[in-house]
């Protein structure tokens, strides 16, 4: 009897949380990433980093900027790595077309916020987003402690 391979439930390869505290997330939409062979070995083993990455949009195409993928040691001597090379993203082109309208039209920003596996493919999460100012970081934080200090205290009135 064969043995069946255990999947992992946690398909998420690296998070941008910076981006939820620095910005306000709006529109939300999955895009497609064109890799190199190195790239998927890279990842497959969770070198990934997508702090500071962003999207920009050059003649109707969207890229990947500001992510780093570390090369394995053991990659081939005979490919250049670039780790911080800009990325495709494959998007359709209504979703094209509704990043270009919001960025230049209403003043929004894209940011990576996950990369994650779908079946086999890499997937990129990606958000519309404005961006905070200090006054609203700190009216997140004092909400989130005060819902936190919240439960504690109903918690402890039962």
């Amino acid at each position: 009897m064969k043995s069946k391979k255990s999947k992992s439930t946690n398909n998420t390869i690296a998070l941008n949380k910076k981006a939820r505290h620095d910005y306000i997330l709006q529109d939300k939409i999955e895009a497609g990433i064109e890799l190199q062979g190195w790239e998927v070995k890279s990842i497959r083993s969770g070198k990934v980093n997508l702090s500071d990455s962003y999207v920009t949009l050059h003649k109707g195409e969207a890229f990947l900027v500001g992510s780093t993928i570390q090369p394995l040691n053991q990659a081939s001597s005979h490919v250049v790595c670039e780790p911080l090379r800009q990325r495709k993203l494959l998007l359709n082109k209504r979703e094209l077309d509704k990043l270009i309208g919001s960025v230049e039209r209403q003043g929004y920003s894209i940011l990576a916020t996950a990369m994650y596996w779908k079946k086999n493919w890499v997937k990129v999460e990606i958000y519309l987003g404005k961006g905070k100012h200090e006054h609203d970081k700190r009216d997140a934080v004092k909400d989130r402690d005060w819902a936190r200090d919240k439960e504690r205290m109903m918690k402890h009135k039962v």
